[in-house]
């Protein structure tokens, strides 16, 4: 059955069904789910042990050995990453690129059992255990509440408002508040006091922790009814803690309030401070549901906030950190706006050089494509975003490949007197088959990208699907709709009557060039090979990359003080840079965070670890032009200002990127030994002279009083090591001694010393310790023998139970690639004892790792390819010949990265190879026409001429449309290096390929001139 045919016998269904698809398109645009970029999944969850007291050896040792044991127990594990600091043991547990999002939830539960199990294992006082499978959780309206004259207090109470109210809004999946400052009811009583009444310690925390204790009271029948017992004497308020009664040494009772100076406050050092221009602020981050419309979501959280304006405290502001949906919704129109100007050029294109009617038939048929591409993209729940609708401008070119095709051959056929339906059914019943294998191949060119299976190719992957969908649906349209529409609109043009369709200056043109390379095949071949020799040479002058920075109108600083620096001294010394970009003109908002990072507000964020001698600004410019030189401008102030901390200055990346560009992980088992490897590689960093952001990630040892205890005189005292530092907490901490319940909140009471004794390491030695055989307190130094001062490490690193310190830096001109194969020689050059190792991370090891799965691909998608070939032409010679065309488009794309100074990225490579599907497809439509009309009895060399000459205008028309719809992606960050891959690549490509093919075909099959 002739499809044409049957399309065209029920030509009421066919344009029925094609109003629907105009229907469907449009209505299923307006519901497609919107965002920036594609979602991928951080496949990692976060597990968290607490040692209290622990020193970070003795957490590495003892907790997290035992945590990193118990999860790689799970198969699915790829690696395991950990963090031992003082008291508090972190691992990161990063699941194979194999699994995917809809895996993940069954294995966080396995994850939790085996963690569950490892509990056991745990010394006394550990843990238990958190898991957290939400550490990829994207905050994308990220909000900072800041308010004059008011309390941090305040503001969050009033952030906790909001955070309810939005939760109950449409779309919203969480809320999150950061930079909460917990409280305490601090209990303060002197030194001199506690001594002078002889009440024990641990006789006041037992009091206040039991007073406030939750405890069943039981009920009483009283008649037909049972009424619960609940006696009076929990605390309701901070000064009902003061009324609690103590008994005194000589049993006398003492009220609380009489030897104690109760308070509530903020508890110091806090755990992370945040302002927002300046001001002390609440953060307040909305995560949209997994799957929906973020432009939505967007506009109903700014409804639901002006609803709420009323109930706002006054002076209460909610400053932009980050709003995702405004985000979207420009990068969307912008994308919008791209694939609108792609669509113009290529059907003004087609108007140019196929005329009228044949230019607005083809228009039509590349608009009905894209629509139904929306209705597919709709039901395989694919999202708007910068992939998806890239992909729709990289395929347009190719999209409108088949109806040319087709409506070419109708057009030739009927200028020479046959009748439409005629020439419908011939064109089409020559062509559907070697089309269907040229577009499947087309397709399978985009598999690798596709089937991928680590976050890059998941990041890439609607570039396939999106591809896929569209060219399958040209092809179904090509055969169906434009045979149609062509029979009811093409016409014979009375000016072709009795004319050659094949003449003309392009024509003409092409055929004595033709003819030339076809007399010259030796020379012809050695000249290509020249051209691909000499790219080959070229390309490897051709910077390379991964993925660019974004063009954002933001970027972040990162600074890391000397560990061991108070959070009140970071937040103090970060103010400078704080303040200084609060006086650019360039800048629009500065938010600062002190002790931790944001809220993950964008995808491939990634905060740095916790700790007090850490801050992090994040900068919001008027303008995306004034990124660049205001990040460089801060550059130097923040050198000048503090000369002794180099911030990390990094524009946001795109992609799945981040962290530092150029990292060296060493791997051992003995800390002083990969300290001394990592400060020889920061060396060589440094000078290397262009290099910045130098840091290692254990940084630097931190001073640790060590009381050393008089084990005989402690027993003397009746005291243990838990007695000792029991007083030692109380009088430099403090010590929690219960819970003030206010609501829904549960606020700690802390019992410690006033702030003059126990900010004063000179009252170390004279610290009251209750003596249970004495009965009275005696000082600290009765039971030690001196206080010594030792250097320990502040952070212990591991990877797959490895202990590993990484040193890192990014390119001060920007070119990490260049940067790293300058210091891998130096680097790898240095001297590792038996049994370290060292490893290559950043930018490298991610490219590498998107590249092996990508690779993994190729040949399951070559294979196809192949098979796909002999199938078409039954025959190994027509296949070898298409194949060694392929390499042809490294000629082009080598000279139009190097002209227009665009680096070789990751996504320049997905466009590479997105050629091989161009190039075969042009290869297939000249090779299937050689083997047209030698076999209808044509001479071959003549066919060969003349198959070309016929073939010229559809590959011709086919690459220019690709390549001037390519224009838009070029001011696009993510697709420029992309779009100059396939617009020189395509070019060069199919001039030599008119010319090459028929060239090989011609030695391939031995066929001679004289026997035409």
């Amino acid at each position: 059955m002739n499809i044409a045919s049957f399309a065209i016998r029920k030509k009421t269904v066919t344009l029925f069904l094609t109003v629907l698809m105009v229907v469907g398109g449009i209505l299923a645009y307006g519901r497609l789910g919107k965002l920036e970029d594609p979602e991928f999944t951080i496949k990692t969850a976060v597990v968290v042990t607490t040692y209290p007291g622990a020193t970070p050896r003795e957490v590495e040792e003892e907790v997290t050995d035992a945590v990193e044991t118990a999860v790689q127990q799970l198969g699915q594990v790829k690696r395991v990453r950990s963090i031992s600091q003082e008291g508090m043991s972190t691992v990161y547990v990063d699941i194979k690129d194999t699994y995917t999002a809809q895996d993940l939830p069954q294995i966080w539960d396995e994850l939790r059992r085996k963690v569950n199990d490892g509990q056991r294992n745990l010394p006394p006082g550990a843990g238990p255990s958190l898991v957290n499978d939400d550490y990829g959780a994207v905050y994308g309206v990220y909000f900072a509440l800041t308010g004059e004259g008011y309390s941090l207090e305040e503001l969050r109470r009033t952030a906790d408002f909001l955070r309810k109210e939005l939760l109950l809004v449409d779309g919203v999946a969480r809320v999150e508040i950061g930079g909460i400052q917990k409280e305490g009811v601090f209990v303060e009583i002197a030194r001199a006091t506690l001594a002078q009444l002889g009440i024990p310690l641990n006789q006041i925390v037992q009091s206040l922790q039991a007073q406030n204790l939750v405890v069943s009271t039981g009920k009483v029948d009283v008649g037909a009814e049972r009424l619960r017992i609940d006696p009076t004497g929990a605390f309701t308020s901070v000064e009902q803690i003061g009324g609690l009664l103590l008994r005194g040494s000589t049993g006398n009772l003492i009220r609380l309030d009489d030897i104690a100076v109760i308070s509530r406050e903020p508890v110091t050092p806090s755990q992370s401070l945040m302002r927002f221009d300046g001001r002390p602020a609440i953060g307040l981050g909305v995560a949209n549901v997994a799957g929906g419309n973020v432009i939505t979501m967007g506009e109903a959280v700014k409804k639901r906030l002006a609803e709420l304006e009323g109930q706002i405290p006054l002076g209460m502001d909610l400053g932009l950190i980050y709003y995702q949906s405004d985000t979207v919704q420009a990068s969307i129109d912008n994308f919008v706006v791209n694939l609108i100007e792609a669509v113009v050029i290529v059907i003004a294109l087609l108007l140019v050089f196929m005329g009228l009617r044949t230019g607005l038939l083809i228009g039509v048929i590349l608009l009905l494509t894209i629509l139904a591409t929306f209705v597919a993209m709709k039901t395989m729940a694919i999202d708007l975003q910068s992939i998806s609708l890239g992909a729709l401008i990289i395929a347009l070119g190719m999209l409108v490949d088949n109806a040319i095709v087709v409506a070419d051959g109708m057009l030739v056929r009927i200028e020479t007197g046959q009748d439409g339906e005629q020439a419908a059914a011939a064109v089409v019943s020559q062509t559907q088959l070697p089309l269907l294998g040229a577009t499947f191949i087309a397709i399978l060119a985009f598999a690798p990208i596709g089937l991928s299976p680590d976050s890059t190719g998941e990041f890439c992957r609607s570039l396939f699907l999106v591809v896929a969908i569209s060219l399958s649906l040209s092809w179904i349209l090509a055969v169906t709709v434009t045979p149609l529409l062509g029979v009811m609109t093409l016409r014979s043009s009375p000016a072709m009557e009795g004319k050659d369709p094949y003449g003309g200056r392009l024509y003409d043109l092409y055929r004595s060039v033709l003819l030339f390379c076809l007399r010259r095949r030796a020379a012809t071949v050695a000249v290509t090979m020249g051209l691909l020799a000499l790219a080959f040479f070229g390309f490897g002058r051709v910077p390379q990359t991964f993925f660019p920075d974004s063009s954002s109108p933001q970027f972040s600083m990162d600074f890391w003080w000397p560990q061991g620096t108070r959070i009140e001294e970071t937040s103090d010394q970060i103010r400078r840079v704080e303040t200084f970009l609060l006086e650019q003109p360039e800048t629009e908002s500065v938010t600062t965070f002190v002790g931790q990072g944001a809220l993950r507000f964008i995808l491939n964020y990634t905060p740095g670890d916790p700790g007090s001698n850490y801050a992090q600004i994040i900068v919001k410019t008027r303008d995306a032009a004034f990124t660049r030189p205001l990040m460089e401008k801060v550059r130097t102030a923040a050198q000048r200002d503090l000369p002794d901390v180099e911030p990390r200055i990094k524009a946001f990346a795109k992609g799945t990127s981040s962290g530092a560009k150029v990292q060296v992980r060493l791997v051992g088992s003995d800390n002083d030994v990969l300290r001394r490897l990592g400060e020889e590689a920061r060396g060589l960093m440094i000078a290397d002279g262009r290099t910045v952001n130098i840091r290692n990630d254990w940084e630097n040892r931190v001073k640790v009083i060590r009381p050393v205890i008089d084990e005989a005189r402690a027993r003397q005292a009746g005291l243990s090591r838990p007695d000792i530092a029991g007083a030692l907490e109380l009088a430099f901490g403090g010590t929690r001694s219960g819970l003030y319940r206010e609501g829904d909140r549960l606020i700690p009471i802390i019992a410690r010393f006033p702030a003059a004794e126990r900010d004063n390491v000179e009252t170390l030695p004279d610290t009251p310790v209750w003596s249970p055989l004495v009965g009275r307190y005696i000082a600290l130094s009765q039971v030690t023998e001196r206080l010594a001062t030792v250097a320990e490490d502040p952070v212990i690193r591991r990877r797959d139970r490895m202990k590993t310190l990484t040193v890192e830096c990014d390119a001060g001109d920007g070119d990490a690639n260049a940067l790293l194969e300058r210091l891998r020689p130096r680097v790898e050059g240095l001297s590792l004892p038996q049994g370290y190792r060292m490893e290559w991370g950043g930018e490298y090891e991610s490219s590498r790792d998107a590249q092996k799965g990508l690779m993994g691909m190729i040949p399951l998608g070559f294979l196809a390819i192949v098979v796909i070939l002999v199938v078409l032409f039954n025959g190994l010679r027509e296949t070898g010949l298409i194949l060694l065309c392929l390499p042809l488009s490294l000629i082009g794309m080598t000279a139009g990265l190097l002209l227009m100074g665009q680096p070789f990225s990751f996504m320049a490579l997905l466009g590479f190879l997105s050629l091989a599907g161009m190039l075969i497809k042009n290869a297939i439509v000249l090779l299937d026409q050689f083997n047209l009309e030698i076999g209808q009895g044509k001479p071959p060399f003549q066919a060969i001429v003349d198959s070309s000459v016929s073939r010229t205008r559809p590959v011709l028309m086919a690459a220019l449309t690709t390549v001037l719809g390519m224009i838009p992606l070029y001011f696009d960050a993510l697709f420029a290096s992309m779009a100059v891959t396939i617009m020189f690549g395509l070019s060069f490509a199919t001039v030599l390929t008119l010319l090459v093919v028929p060239v090989l075909y011609v030695l391939f099959f031995r066929i001679k001139e004289e026997n035409a």
